[in-house]
């Protein structure tokens, strides 16, 4: 008969001694409640606690990701899009995380799936696509202002995808193209009005010394006979021309 009693004190003792040292980790902390009323957090490492009468409530304080999920925005402009992001945020007061709120996860992920809804509704789409920062840096301060009094810190809030509608994205891609073809003819706008500077240059050069135009005259003529052609083109200066019709001119008169 003694052997049955001491096998049961000994087990309800081991069943005492397993409730009343708890080791925490080193990202965690243990919220103590005792007899209902917060004590506080204690961790990591041995804790001892008072059987039937304190109980803890781990709290791990490593950064958490949370995916929010895709939502549909009418954007300012009323072009519906669907918008995903990504949301990381971590426990600073671990009292205030159990405390303060049910079950801060999932009121941390209502709070980021309404703002993500709110912030993106007052934007217009050009800003949504070309302003990620500026919007993820919005993002990030409100919902890290609506969780602050639950012990929870967010870091940072990105946005993912912008999933449009297929005509929008035509739409897009035409408005690329248009844009692409636009900074074409300006650049070749631009060649073309430095081009004509740079001859307009050279005209002066060549009417200041007109053996320029000589020279300029040989040397496409040694170009162009190098290129072993059967046919050669000879350009007639302008000059001789008018050398030509000026004698012409003076003949008729002496005629007269």
């Amino acid at each position: 008969m003694q052997l049955p009693v001491i096998g049961v004190i000994i087990f309800f003792g081991l069943l005492l001694l397993f409730n009343m040292i708890k080791i925490l980790k080193e990202y965690e902390r243990g919220v103590i409640f005792r007899l209902g009323r917060l004590i506080g957090s204690k961790g990591p490492g041995l804790i001892l606690l008072i059987p039937m009468i304190d109980k803890m409530v781990r709290v791990d304080l490593r950064v958490i990701t949370y995916d929010i999920p895709p939502q549909d925005v009418i954007t300012k402009d009323n072009v519906s899009v669907k918008v995903n992001a990504v949301l990381y945020f971590q426990i600073t007061d671990s009292n205030k995380a159990i405390v303060s709120v049910a079950n801060f996860f999932e009121a941390t992920s209502q709070i980021a799936q309404t703002t993500l809804r709110s912030v993106l509704g007052q934007v217009e789409l050009d800003d949504l696509l070309a302003q990620r920062e500026k919007i993820n840096a919005e993002l990030q301060r409100i919902i890290d202002e609506q969780t602050e009094p639950w012990g929870i810190k967010v870091s940072v809030v990105e946005v993912k995808n912008v999933d449009l509608p297929p005509e929008m994205t035509r739409a897009i891609a035409k408005q690329a193209e248009a844009e692409r073809e636009r900074r074409a003819k300006v650049i070749h706008a631009e060649g073309e009005f430095q081009a004509a500077g740079k001859l307009k240059d050279a005209a002066l050069v060549i009417a200041q010394a007109p053996n320029a135009m000589q020279l300029r005259f040989l040397q496409t003529m040694v170009e162009v006979s190098a290129e072993k052609n059967s046919t050669l083109i000879f350009p007639v200066p302008i000059d001789l021309l008018d050398a030509f019709k000026n004698y012409l001119d003076g003949k008729r008169g002496s005629q007269s």
